[in-house]
């Protein structure tokens, strides 16, 4: 008799750890689900323009292969974006757009690539200001970096530090130091404002070293920089603050009637003067 007792204890025994072990098995799904969306919504993009975000650079192309387009400031106050500035003529890529990695852009279409010679759209935070001169402009009050000899940007796709600012030893420099030094000399270069394009982190191959800056000339456009006159640069490093959060939207008209509702950007009307 007491054999199918044992019999019986053991076959409940096993009902029991098999119960404990589906159990613990549907906790630990759980548990990897969860994991999973808080590592999805931690990388994935927002999807509009943040609420603490105060001033907003704007620029408008005409198309996505327009090599020129306009250019305006806005601030956010409780009755939402308003002009501070007029329009400014700029000057984008050779080529015109291409879709960039920053905190907003479109899905599918053209891609900003190294070397494409196409300004990236979308939105993006604009960085640290890097400049020859050892101040700001007068009445700017924003992070700087003045340019030394030791100072490089990474636009090399094959090196680690890609698309990013690095500072050398100039006794031992790294072999690849000549073709990425910033301090040129040059005054296109003077002033350079950082559009944090593909900077969290960076892909490589996907663009790099992406600035406002000086014109070369009234249509001399760049390889992917948003390019103005000097006083226009000027105008935006003295407006510039950090506890505004800055950002800068750059779109195609098309995009921006698209997208601006969606995005929280200025309405089509309080941008009228870029179209």
């Amino acid at each position: 008799m007491r054999q199918p007792m044992a019999s019986g204890t053991r076959l409940f025994g096993r009902a029991v750890a098999c119960a404990i072990k589906s159990s613990l098995k549907a906790g630990l799904q759980r548990f990897a689900l969860g994991a999973l969306i808080f590592a999805w919504l931690a990388v994935s993009p927002a999807h509009a323009v943040d609420g603490s975000v105060k001033q907003l650079v704007v620029s408008i192309a005409p198309t996505w292969d327009s090599p020129t387009g306009k250019l305006q400031l806005f601030e956010r106050d409780g009755k939402g974006w308003r002009a501070v500035a007029p329009p400014v003529r700029v000057l984008y890529g050779k080529n015109g757009l291409a879709w960039g990695r920053g905190l907003l852009q479109g899905e599918g279409g053209l891609q900003k690539v190294e070397r494409d010679k196409r300004a990236p759209a979308g939105v993006f935070a604009i960085g640290k200001i890097y400049t020859y001169d050892s101040s700001l402009p007068e009445g700017a009050d924003y992070p700087f970096h003045t340019i030394t000899e030791r100072d490089a940007w990474i636009d090399d796709p094959t090196l680690p530090e890609y698309n990013r600012h690095v500072v050398i030893d100039p006794k031992n420099p790294p072999a690849w130091f000549e073709k990425q030094k910033m301090r040129l000399n040059d005054p296109p270069h003077r002033w350079l404002v950082e559009i944090r394009h593909n900077a969290d982190p960076p892909v490589a191959g996907a663009g790099s070293a992406i600035f406002f800056h000086i014109q070369r000339g009234p249509d001399r456009t760049s390889a992917g920089c948003t390019v103005m006159t000097q006083p226009s640069i000027v105008q935006i490093i003295r407006w510039l603050r950090a506890s505004a959060h800055p950002q800068y939207v750059l779109l195609p008209a098309d995009e921006y009637r698209a997208r601006w509702k969606a995005w929280g950007l200025p309405t089509p009307e309080q941008a009228a003067a870029l179209f």
